[in-house]
């Protein structure tokens, strides 16, 4: 591959170098959100801070842990995915916000996606689209216990991922509303817990490249309940997320030391 950073090792996107993170990495979307989560770390520095990719490094249980942003969309998390397992990661669990869809799911719940209907750009050209993008099994248990731990109200399914934020939100004002309506429609019928837009990338890289990846996410609010009448609360503190996040990497680190 062309080395367009022009320092061998220093990976061009994130800005990172191998040592610089450890093999458990969450991953959300905003950069303003990596100071957050890196406060649950001890002794975490900044140590790269490039484009849409903002990364701490620190330690939890005395396990080397990092946090890295990824920007919004797949291509973005594909790539700090791509560049972060150059590095050294091999673990994955990604935070964000999600609307949610099943009537089921409210806003302020946590929604943890054990697969995601690949309904974007990015993971075709990683596989065919025959080809399913599903969570990790470990890292998804690890998420539903620590969720349970936290006492959090908690869902577990498929979400839905794509490129348009818009195109969910003003179907009907899209040239292909035909498609886009119809095809939420059955999103619906199948039971989908929510759509958001990075995992689908995530789960199908992962797979290509044999590391372990999951997800969960705070339920900004659901369109579907205020279509219908019903209560619909709109939350945007992520914190439930986030110490859902922290809490499945420290089962993880147990886990995988009891492996040893």
């Amino acid at each position: 591959m062309q080395n367009y950073s022009g320092d061998i090792g220093l990976q061009y996107h994130l800005q990172i170098r191998q040592g610089d993170v450890g093999r458990y990495v969450i991953m959300p979307g905003d950069p303003k959100r990596c100071a957050k989560i890196a406060a649950y770390f001890d002794d975490a520095r900044l140590v790269a801070d490039s484009r849409e990719y903002m990364t701490y490094t620190g330690y939890l249980d005395g396990v080397k842990v990092s946090v890295t942003s990824t920007g919004i969309g797949g291509p973005s998390a594909s790539i700090a995915m791509e560049e972060l397992v150059r590095c050294g990661a091999d673990t994955f669990l990604r935070i964000g916000t999600c609307g949610g869809m099943d009537m089921e799911v409210k806003g302020g719940d946590v929604v943890i996606a054990t697969g995601a209907i690949r309904m974007e750009g990015t993971s075709k050209e990683y596989a065919p689209i025959e080809f399913p993008a599903v969570a990790d099994l470990e890292v998804t248990n690890a998420l539903i216990q620590a969720a349970k731990k936290n006492g959090y109200s908690w869902h577990a399914g498929v979400v839905q991922c794509k490129d348009a934020f818009y195109g969910q939100h003003e179907p009907e004002t899209k040239p292909v509303s035909y498609e886009l309506m119809n095809k939420w429609e059955a999103w619906l019928r199948l039971g989908c817990k929510a759509s958001e837009m990075e995992s689908a990338a995530l789960f199908i890289v992962a797979s290509y490249l044999r590391v372990r990846a999951g997800s969960t996410f705070l339920v900004v609010g659901n369109q579907e309940r205020d279509k219908a009448g019903l209560e619909n609360p709109i939350v945007h503190d992520t914190e439930s997320a986030i110490k859902t996040a922290v809490e499945a990497v420290r089962i993880l680190i147990r886990q995988d030391g009891e492996q040893v």
